[in-house]
């Protein structure tokens, strides 16, 4: 098919396709999803068991070991992490990197029916077996609830309401409420009275059993109607307690609840879970927005909703934001848009000044057409605007003209020498099309290893590969139908002809370049030794770059997660942490404080992560009024707490961009016994404390905790009948309170608890004057007849499981404020520690961002040998020559010169991005390459000899190819400025730069080379 005669005499067809591509991108644009940063699946769900009463060690033998044996059994796993401690099991489920989303919902289905199956082999007093396979859910808009003088129970009643309100709100998905305390009714009995009155506490535990309970009584016929029976007794406020009759059958003096107990309604008093605003009480309100949504528009919506809401607030509440998606969203997609923007006009610039004003308005205008032609793809395949997709768009803008370039080039030149426009397009689409096409195919193939990759971090930047096959797909499509059509008019008038090729190349330019050329053939060893030399220098500068994964996000939020030591009870880690609060809000740029203790916050974040359920835990979540202050209130912070909160362990860290990880650097040792693993992490972490730069140190299984071990004496217990459970719920009504009932309250259930009065449970000296009732003698004895003492001991309260084997890991990070990357880190102590001696039957592995690390390269490596063997293939192909695809090929490992001296110049580390980079230079390379060797074969058509056809062709290219390298290398300039592509803008600006002298030096060198081509005086004889 004649393309060019065709864009160019059916006018109305390219007029037609130009306004699709103009009106239809203006139009995708505005309908498109817009997200932070792209979504990828986080493959975890949770399988929470109770086993109250138990040690970690019987959790982990009776509970723990049962469930990763049924979970193994599922072929979808990946890992199976666990942690057992007293009177609970969590167990984390990862599945394989290869199912997304839509693979998830059959698997958690297959999931619960496997623990379903396996939970009736639990031992007594285990379970419910609880699976949470909304783990990985994000909750885009945080707002915390609060107001002096509410009580939690107050802010409660007032956030349900907001959230049926607010989950109404078109787009949003779920709406959760964090932080809730379960409310009780405490019936607190003095045991002393009840002995004196001889009233057994089972008694008064059945009677709260039972009179609340809802029975069926039934019903009967009264002539035609069927009427239930509905028998009262039931209590209707918590006051009703209190006229319960608990003297014993057939005394004549009746005796109430009321006289022996103080009945009240509270909080619990021990928390699961508590979660603050700027160090006030508050319930946090999550807001999870549903798939493919502009999530501006969704948060908008949202913040009306929220306005209209505040008429039916209660005076004194107020909501504080702690994150707003929408608004970061709206500020990324913005500031990249408008970093697009400025990289398209950085590229018609340069046009402008060395293609000349037409032939740079023909270009810069279709490179417009063909960006604004990707959003409508992108609309129509649902890829959204976040960081990737718009950081694919400005990455292939220098390549998007590249196709443009060749084609305006050669029809301005058709016309220079005298040809028609018609007659100048159809030539140089005859000449150039399919070389173009095959380029462009071998661009795109060369970032298809992250779009076919399967890790987590190919899901995370997998659109960078889709955006670039879009638009380097319709840029071919553009040049061979748009620029002959645009060209046709642009070139009508003013185009002046010139005599010959010599005359069109007759500029310092070009003679520079020819004399530097010929030098680099008389000299063709010399040159290559030259390069040989470099890329052995450049191989070993390259040992000298810094090496990382991801960088952290600009957002200025910051993360300090506190550990305390283990057994602390969780009001004490509350009450510190309130000092750490008062300390960062007085800091000046601290706009907000939130704090969550006993687990980590609902994931706001796709990359946050959530910590598990740990009293001894809490984290500050601290944002910040500008992200250049965010180093300064980090150093205060850190300082802060070294000095003031000597007794906790503190990670400092920035929110995260990529797939996150628990810590930058960790040593996992598994193993049978915990006193070894215990040993072995020791000296670990003997050698990992001798390296200044790490800040944060410790493991995962923490410290052994405190415990209480009544010695119970079976002989004399027998004797008067009392069992070891009689004494295990004695102590747990006396101390903590046991749960007899439940009192309904509308739609809440609260727990009915019997506990002693506040004066008998708050010192456990006092354990002596404890008296237990003896159901064989009817009567009260002293617990010091069964129970001989109560000394207090440690035991292990944490053990940690990775795949069915005990595993304690050793965690270190950077200081956060430091130069030093983990890589950097690891590399000095990895022999150390992989030189400590392992025992039989133990193992030791990395863990944390080197294993991150390699498993995204290892999954990016895996579709990579195909990858290049079928642009290698391509290669031949359009040449129908192995030797001139070698020629092409011989220069790709010479980019590594490029790509060392730009990062060491920059002192940026060769991250996951850069590696792309550095892989995407193979398709710039190749495809500068092809257009070089095709001109050649033109000249060679023409008659020219060797020699001088490669001469004139690498002339004749100068202009193509260097202006291929300075648009890309100048639009890559708006990405420096960005944390995520920063790495990868150096790897490309720095590699195309010297792979611009690799084609038009290296290139006809090894064509010389290859194809036997002799000097200049031995071409002319």
């Amino acid at each position: 098919m004649d393309i060019a005669r065709y864009s160019i005499e059916r006018s109305t067809s390219s007029w037609l396709f130009l306004f699709i591509l103009l009106f239809g991108g203006i139009v995708a644009l505005n309908q498109l999803g817009r997200l932070e940063d792209p979504e990828f699946t986080i493959k975890q769900a949770m399988v929470v068991t109770p086993y109250p009463g138990a040690s970690a060690t019987q959790v982990e033998e009776e509970v723990t070991v049962r469930l990763e044996n049924a979970l193994q059994q599922l072929p979808y796993i990946r890992h199976i992490t666990s942690t057992s401690m007293p009177g609970m099991s969590q167990i984390q489920v990862e599945m394989k990197d290869i199912y997304r989303a839509d693979d998830l919902a059959q698997i958690w289905d297959e999931l619960r029916r496997k623990m379903h199956d396996v939970s009736p082999n639990l031992p007594p007093g285990a379970g419910p077996i609880q699976v949470n396979d909304d783990f990985a859910d994000v909750y885009g808009v945080m707002v915390a609830l609060h107001g002096e003088g509410y009580t939690l129970p107050a802010l409660y009643d007032h956030a349900k309401f907001l959230r049926r309100e607010l989950s109404l709100v078109p787009g949003v998905a779920k709406v959760i409420i964090d932080g809730v305390q379960q409310e009780q009714v405490s019936v607190e009995v003095s045991r002393a009275r009840l002995a004196n009155l001889g009233i057994p506490p089972q008694q008064i535990y059945e009677l709260l059993r039972t009179q609340n309970t809802v029975s069926n009584a039934g019903r009967v016929q009264l002539g035609d109607d069927a009427v239930r029976f509905y028998t009262t007794g039931e209590f209707s406020d918590v006051e009703a307690l209190e006229s319960l009759i608990i003297s014993n059958p057939g005394q004549e003096a009746q005796l109430y609840l009321g006289d022996v107990a103080n009945i009240h309604r509270e909080v619990q008093p021990v928390p699961r879970h508590l979660v603050r605003i700027n160090g006030k009480p508050a319930l946090w309100l999550g807001v999870s927005f549903t798939t493919e949504v502009n999530v501006v528009e969704v948060g908008e919506r949202l913040q009306s909703r929220l306005d209209e809401l505040v008429e039916a607030t209660p005076v004194g509440m107020e909501m504080t934001s702690i994150y707003n998606q929408p608004q970061e969203v709206n500020n990324s997609v913005s500031g990249f848009l408008w970093n697009l923007l400025q990289a398209v006009v950085i590229v018609v610039l340069s046009l402008f000044l060395t293609m000349g004003k037409r032939s740079g308005f023909l270009i810069g205008f279709v490179l417009f057409l063909t960006v604004m032609g990707t959003f409508i793809f992108m609309d129509i395949f649902h890829i959204q605007l976040h960081r990737v997709s718009l950081g694919a768009l400005i990455i292939a803008l220098g390549m998007l003209v590249d196709n443009a370039i060749v084609v305006t080039e050669g029809m301005l030149v058709g016309v220079q020498r005298g040809k028609s426009r018609l007659q100048a397009a159809q030539e140089v689409l005859k000449q150039n099309q399919w070389p173009l096409l095959g380029a462009t195919l071998i661009a795109i193939i060369a970032f298809a290893p992250i779009g076919l990759s399967s890790d987590a971090t190919g899901e995370f930047a997998g659109s960078l590969f889709w955006v670039l096959l879009i638009s380097l797909g319709l840029s071919w499509v553009t040049a061979l139908t748009l620029i002959p059509f645009l060209g046709n008019k642009l070139f009508a008038k003013g185009v002046q002809v010139q005599e010959s090729d010599n005359a069109l190349y007759d500029k310092p330019v070009f003679k520079a370049y020819q004399k530097l050329l010929s030098a680099a053939l008389k000299w063709r060893v010399v040159t290559m030794a030259a390069m040989t030399a470099l890329l052995v220098l450049s191989v070993y500068g390259f040992g000298q770059v810094k090496q990382s994964f991801f960088p952290s996000s600009n957002t200025p939020i910051f993360f300090a997660s506190v550990w305390y030591p283990q057994g602390t009870d969780i009001r004490a880690t509350a009450n510190d942490l309130s000092r750490a609060e008062n300390y960062l809000l007085d800091i000046p740029e601290v706009v907000s404080v939130a704090t969550t203790i006993g687990r980590g916050a609902p994931r706001f974040t796709l990359p946050y992560l959530v910590e598990k359920s740990h009293e001894n835990y809490g984290q500050l979540i601290i944002e910040v009024n500008d992200k250049n202050n965010l180093p300064n209130v980090i150093a205060q912070t850190r300082d802060y707490l070294a000095t003031h909160h000597p007794q906790v362990r503190a990670r400092l860290n920035q929110m995260e961009i990529g797939p996150p990880v628990k810590a930058a650097i960790e040593v996992r040792f598994s193993g049978p016994e915990p006193q070894v693993l215990r040993e072995l992490a020791q000296q670990a972490e003997n050698i990992l404390q001798q390296d200044t730069s790490i800040a944060t140190l410790w493991h995962n299984w923490l410290e052994p905790s405190k415990v209480l071990r009544p010695q119970f004496n079976e002989t004399h217990a027998r004797r008067v009948g009392v069992t070891k459970e009689d004494v295990d719920d004695l102590l747990l009504a006396n101390f903590h309170g046991r749960r007899v009932g439940v009192y309904r309250d509308g739609t809440d259930l609260l727990p009915i608890v019997v506990r002693a009065p506040e004066e008998e449970r708050l010192f456990i000296e006092q354990w002596q004057d404890i008296l237990v009732h003896s159901p064989t003698l009817n009567r009260y004895i002293p617990l010091t007849q069964v129970v001989d003492d109560i000394p207090l001991q440690w035991e292990e309260s944490l053990i940690q499981r990775r795949d069915r084997k005990r595993t304690l890991t050793v965690m270190a990070d950077p200081d956060p404020l430091s130069e030093e990357t983990p890589a950097v880190i690891q590399a000095r102590v990895r022999d150390a520690i992989e030189a400590i001696n392992l025992p039989n039957g133990y193992k030791m592995e990395w863990g944390g961002e080197h294993e991150a690390s390699t498993n995204a390269k290892a999954a990016l490596f895996s579709s990579l040998p195909l990858g290049y063997l079928a642009m290698f293939v391509i290669t031949v192909l359009l040449f129908s020559s192995a030797r001139k695809a070698l020629v092409i090929w011989t220069t790709v490992p010479l980019s590594i010169i490029g790509v060392t001296a730009g990062l060491l110049l920059t002192q940026q580390a060769f991250s996951f991005m850069a590696l792309l980079g550095m892989l995407s230079l193979t398709g710039m390379l190749i495809k500068n390459g092809i257009v070089l060797l095709e001109q050649v074969k033109a000249e060679e058509d023409e008659g020219k000899q060797g020699y001088q056809a490669l001469i004139d062709a690498s002339v004749k290219r100068v202009r193509p190819v260097s202006m291929a390298a300075v648009t890309t290398i100048l639009g890559m300039i708006p990405l420096l400025f960005d944390a995520f592509f920063a790495s990868m803008a150096v790897a490309i600006m720095f590699g195309l730069g010297f792979a611009t002298i690799l084609t038009l030096i290296v290139v006809p060198v090894m064509y010389s080379f290859m194809l036997r081509i002799g000097h200049a005086t031995k071409a002319t004889d």
